[in-house]
């Protein structure tokens, strides 16, 4: 899996790690590669027989691309490939190397790019695919504007469609019920600010809070709705029988990358985390409702600042 953007593989490789797990335990059928390993290890996995189940998913990601050695590995590998295992590579934005393509297409894989065409007529037929995947309808009008508005950045629709999920449902979105979710002037995004906190990044989520409030001129209980929003989805999946992606999913109503990435965040906060999110988030409504003489700008650096921390807390316990 390779394109222009990084984020997009990244994605396209997850949800099609989902594809070839299917309904089977995930736990089992499922091994990821990351950060630090080597190539032997990788095509030793690829060649062991799978256990409890038919097939193995293998998945492999390096941020610092191949080398040529890892190359050669994989180029052996693919002239005898293992019938049981579908093994996945995020390749990044750089050119495929040539001896790799031609051994995966020797071997019967392909080489995939997400990308979305540059030709117009047969960009929207990719646009109108991606919304379609994800549950979501819109009209002539509300359609033309989320194209034209995310132009080249389509990394950004998977927030922007899981919040209109969240909103609307899948009913059909007009232009009008779009604009709101749509940055302008320098604005942040309810995505950008909720990322930020769940990373515990207290810089960046500041940052979002003050160009929401300015630039976007959102008032700091509307910023709090949506992030009672984001901890209410969470709190759903505080619950022993979600055990999966696959249970988080059903729970959530939401399939794909918004239920992994809110799957995810729980598995890191935590029941405690969420509980005292809910703390934080009353305090900080009373406040900005004459609870408090401090500034409504004041209480939501103060609330946003406390998130980001808890979350950063939190994750380093566990």
């Amino acid at each position: 899996m390779h394109g222009s953007d990084e984020i997009l593989v990244s994605e396209h490789v997850s949800d099609l790690a989902r594809q070839l797990v299917g309904e089977n335990d995930r736990s089992l059928m499922l091994e990821e590669f990351g950060g630090d390993y080597v190539m032997s290890g990788v095509t030793e996995a690829a060649q062991t027989p799978p256990f409890f189940t038919e097939r193995r998913v293998i998945v492999v990601r390096r941020d610092g691309g191949f080398s040529a050695d890892d190359i050669e590995a994989l180029v052996t590998y693919a002239s005898d490939a293992a019938d049981f295992t579908d093994l996945v590579i995020e390749w990044g934005s750089g050119r495929v190397s040539e001896p790799l393509k031609k051994a995966v297409k020797a071997a019967g894989g392909q080489t995939i790019d997400p990308s979305p065409p540059t030709k117009a007529r047969e960009r929207r037929a990719w646009w109108e695919s991606q919304v379609e995947m994800r549950g979501l309808q819109f009209d002539a009008a509300g359609m033309n504007l989320v194209i034209e508005w995310l132009g080249e950045d389509v990394a950004r629709f998977e927030g922007l469609a899981e919040t209109l999920m969240a909103t609307y449902g899948p009913k059909k979105i007009t232009a009008d019920m779009v604009k709101p979710f749509l940055g302008q002037r320098g604005d942040a995004l309810p995505w950008d600010l909720t990322d930020s906190i769940d990373k515990g990044n207290a810089t960046e989520a500041l940052r979002a809070t003050r160009r929401m409030m300015q630039a976007g001129d959102r008032h700091p209980l509307q910023i709090l709705a949506q992030l009672h929003n984001h901890y209410t989805r969470l709190a759903k999946l505080d619950d022993r029988d979600i055990a999966s992606l696959a249970d988080a999913e059903s729970a959530l109503g939401i399939k794909g990358f918004p239920a992994e990435k809110a799957y995810n965040t729980f598995r890191t906060i935590g029941h405690d985390g969420v509980r005292r999110a809910f703390e934080l988030l009353s305090r900080a409504d009373s406040d900005l409702r004459g609870g408090t003489g401090l500034e409504e700008d004041v209480v939501m650096d103060v609330l946003v600042a406390r998130l980001a921390r808890l979350a950063s807390a939190v994750s380093r316990r566990r």
